[in-house]
């Protein structure tokens, strides 16, 4: 006879994908009933570790775990090099940001570089040290970056996950105010890419995942040219970019060059995961890209206006081509 606590098991093993729990469910529930007793088991519920285990072991499967159906192990494929694409371009964006504030304010003169220093000392002790935790910890996604293609897998987890606190403390402001400043809109976005980059590296990444590999080049090659092409991006404009200029700089041409590249090599075994993995940094790309600019569009210069609406067109045209490319892979494959 099935007591309450079979059932409740077997409720919570549904969070499994089909062809896992017709391998495997009912070892799991007997491995889970065998030391309760019989007379207790219409009074006792699945612990909080043992349902966390079976939601840990859900997305694992779910993202190319072991042996999975192709369906799978192309959605775990694409989760993998979306967290790959995202955490390279927040890495570059960080580095490339710092560097070029701290070049600015060491050479335009003493009062320039009070006004920098002034924003980690004039404000008190505990808004300082925020100061400096949002100036350094962005910094990680570097650390996760190296981390991840060097399969030391808990060290990029932490890393990116630490990294991404900082978009959290804005999103609190917003909360605490009673009024919705002109930015909102990009504290939401960027709060949202940074936090689906680290959770996809977390969930996609798991210890069944193949290791990282970038589909060109060296870590350290794809980082430097990523950080030379928003560095550069941002000097050829110094008094006209926005916060998303560079980091949208970066993924349209690295999307341009993958489009290129697929169409003069043809379809391979993973250009459906890395189309849609692109597909799909490039939509919230295009989130970000919007909100930073649009509660200032009015008030842009009329070749700035134009330069951040040129960018949010290819932004769109690019995300959709991918788009088309990885959906015709995926039917083409019947996945």
């Amino acid at each position: 006879m099935t007591t309450l606590l079979e059932t409740r098991y077997r409720a919570v093993l549904r969070l499994l994908p089909a062809y896992y729990r017709r391998e495997r469910e009912e070892e799991m529930v007997e491995t889970y009933l065998w030391d309760v007793d019989q007379e207790t088991q219409d009074q006792s519920r699945p612990t909080l570790g043992e349902v966390a285990s079976i939601v840990a072991l859900a997305v694992r499967s779910r993202l190319g775990a072991g042996s999975a159906p192709r369906r799978y192990a192309v959605l775990g494929s694409a989760v993998r090099l979306f967290a790959l694409f995202a955490v390279l371009l927040q890495a570059a964006s960080a580095v490339v940001d710092r560097v070029l504030g701290l070049t600015w304010a060491s050479t335009r003169g003493g009062s320039q570089w009070a006004l920098f220093t002034d924003g980690f000392t004039g404000h008190g002790v505990w808004a300082g040290a925020g100061a400096i935790a949002q100036w350094f910890l962005p910094l990680l996604w570097t650390v996760a970056w190296f981390a991840l293609l060097r399969d030391h897998r808990r060290l990029a987890q932490v890393s990116a996950l630490v990294a991404a606190l900082p978009t959290l403390w804005p999103l609190t402001d917003l909360w605490t105010l009673d009024f919705a400043p002109s930015d909102s809109g990009y504290v939401v976005a960027a709060t949202f890419l940074a936090w689906s980059s680290a959770l996809a590296l977390c969930a996609a990444h798991h210890r069944d995942a193949p290791p990282a590999r970038l589909p060109v080049g060296t870590p350290g090659l794809v980082f430097a040219a990523c950080c030379v092409l928003m560095g550069g991006s941002v000097v050829a404009l110094p008094d006209g970019v926005d916060t998303a200029w560079a980091l949208v700089t970066c993924y349209l041409v690295m999307a341009l060059a993958w489009l290129l590249y697929r169409a003069r090599t043809g379809s391979s075994g993973s250009a459906a995961g890395e189309g849609a993995a692109l597909a799909a940094l490039g939509l919230l790309l295009l989130a970000v890209r919007i909100t930073a600019v649009y509660p200032w569009l009015d008030e842009l210069p009329g070749t700035l206006r134009v330069g951040v609406l040129t960018q949010a067109a290819a932004l769109v045209a690019l995300t959709a081509a991918l788009a088309v490319v990885s959906g015709r892979d995926l039917l083409s494959r019947g996945t």
